[in-house]
């Protein structure tokens, strides 16, 4: 039987917000497993959580960078907040995320070997930070959009300076309508994006083993109903699902768009635009999710520091 530790069951009630009791027994039923135990937990009912989310547990800045018609998203991270607040450690993020928006480079490692301002590599530029600051730091992850004719749109949530944020999302439409109002509903999406952290364009694009697991936890908690009605509860589930986690079938948070998806949203301000829209795609960073960082007892730090 798997050791089940206070931290695990801690990390699975933070998921989930079902009782100590409850995870604690769905980590023995599952060997540990805590995805699985999420699962454990939603077919017997316990779990209050719809979705997941990974926890935010990094420092750092999120970089947005817009061009045109292309974008970038970036995040580089530090072992504090302090170090997000230095104009230093502001200036490499968002000249990291300048980098991958004039090379269309988002590998990181490829990312990282590339030019940076001054001559120097991108790599280079974080070990300097590195050794001027005296903090590490890290390249995590960066993605692009781009399109052929239309806008990029993009927000930034809590930002720290210009272009640098806790979240920071893009968003690609393409239309040969009017580019002012196609860049006002771009923004309204993409805030939309930072509120919401939908996990797909539309139900096409959702992962198949991630509807798979849907319609598993749904065949487990209508276990026993006849196929022709357990067939229709996966159809209306899987509609319900999609609603809460694709960006299209969503409900738009901006009350113009009058409690409308953002599919139809986007339908109705053809009009206006002058031309057919379409949204091709988005990218949306949250600083540090699915990353976890060590706690610490901040007192028990300062009081080591002071003894030297």
């Amino acid at each position: 039987m798997a050791t089940i530790s206070a931290s695990m069951v801690k990390e699975l009630r933070d998921k989930t917000g079902a009782g100590m009791m409850d995870c604690k027994a769905a980590l023995n039923e599952t060997a540990g497993d805590i995805e699985a135990a999420v699962d454990w937990l939603r077919k017997k009912g316990l779990s209050k959580a719809a979705k997941k989310s990974g926890r935010v547990a990094a420092e750092g800045l999120v970089a947005v960078a817009v061009d045109g018609l292309k974008g970038v998203v970036a995040e580089v991270n530090s072992e504090t907040d302090f170090v997000a607040r230095n104009e230093d450690f502001q200036k490499l993020a968002r000249d990291i995320a300048g980098v991958a928006l004039k090379s269309g480079e988002t590998d990181v490692e490829k990312l990282k070997a590339a030019a940076y301002p001054g001559g120097a590599t991108v790599a280079d530029a974080i070990n300097n930070a590195i050794a001027t600051i005296g903090e590490n730091m890290t390249l995590r992850r960066a993605a692009n959009l781009s399109v052929g004719d239309g806008v990029i749109g993009q927000y930034v949530h809590t930002p720290a300076a210009e272009g640098l944020g806790k979240i920071g999302v893009i968003v690609a439409l393409e239309s040969k309508g009017d580019k002012a109002l196609l860049a006002t509903l771009a923004r309204q999406i993409a805030m939309h994006v930072a509120a919401t952290s939908p996990i797909a364009l539309d139900g096409a694009s959702v992962d198949p083993a991630t509807i798979a697991r849907e319609k598993a936890v749904l065949a487990d908690k209508n276990a026993g109903k006849p196929a022709h009605v357990l067939e229709k509860i996966l159809e209306n589930g899987l509609k319900t699902y999609f609603k809460e986690v694709t960006l299209l079938d969503q409900v738009s948070i901006h009350a113009d768009h009058g409690g409308k998806s953002i599919a139809q949203a986007v339908k109705e301000s053809e009009g206006k635009i002058g031309a057919p829209v379409a949204v091709k795609g988005f990218v949306r960073y949250a600083l540090g999710e699915g990353i976890e960082k060590q706690e610490s007892d901040f007192a028990a730090e300062v009081a080591a520091a002071a003894k030297g």
